[in-house]
């Protein structure tokens, strides 16, 4: 039986990356994002199909868990991939802005987190894995409404990960520092490529049991840190 993969927050860059490493490794791949469109792929299309979400809206999470597992099957990994990038001085910060980053952020990794160990629970196997930001270690100047989601969303992968593990599901959270290259952009020194980000993540789903990591940092070699 084929292996089912869910990027949840599957737009261009590293989305784009991870549905298609997923598929290259022969999963089927569930491409979530609030407009359901499957990203361009390579040669790797038949694996993939869309789905629409709103990762904040509970019944929307629910409901996108349940298509997937009639459709392809239940979910051996799912990667929460979706968040904001707002950057606002504290007294520029609007409280509908910082609300609906943490919303995005924080609520729905919760949400999403949530629905992956009910859908591998009673197999007692599965991935789930978050992306983190250099926001996820340190708060920075101009940066309150990216970094306070990204520390929320860390400490949930850390309690997911000391509660699931036990019972045999491999929560991980990986922290990106440092800028992404866009997609279809030349290649450039100090710049992550998605692709190579999108294999540490294929990896870590492939890990046996007896070393399992929980958070790798990932950065350019000239990333200072």
């Amino acid at each position: 039986m084929t292996e089912v993969a869910m990027v949840v927050g599957a737009g261009a860059g590293l989305g784009t990356a991870l549905v298609d490493r997923f598929a290259e490794g022969g999963l089927a791949v569930a491409a979530v994002s609030r407009t359901g469109t499957a990203p361009r792929a390579r040669q790797y299309g038949a694996l993939i199909r869309g789905y629409a979400c709103d990762a904040t809206v509970t019944e929307q999470v629910g409901t996108m868990f349940a298509r997937v597992t009639a459709e392809l099957g239940p979910p051996e990994v799912v990667i929460f991939n979706v968040g904001t990038w707002d950057r606002a001085g504290i007294l520029e910060i609007s409280e509908e802005l910082f609300v609906k980053a943490w919303r995005t952020g924080c609520l729905g990794g919760f949400l999403v987190g949530r629905a992956a160990a009910e859908a591998m629970l009673p197999r007692g196997r599965g991935t789930i894995i978050f992306t983190g930001a250099t926001g996820s270690l340190r708060g920075g100047a101009g940066f309150a409404a990216f970094a306070v989601p990204k520390f929320g969303l860390r400490a949930l992968a850390q309690s997911m990960a000391r509660e699931l593990g036990p019972k045999g599901i491999h929560v991980a959270h990986v922290i990106i520092d440092g800028m992404i290259a866009q997609e279809g952009a030349a290649p450039q020194d100090g710049v992550m490529k998605p692709d190579e980000i999108a294999e540490a993540y294929y990896q870590i789903h492939k890990q046996k049991r007896s070393a399992w990591t929980h958070e790798l940092d990932l950065r350019p070699s000239g990333e200072k840190f």
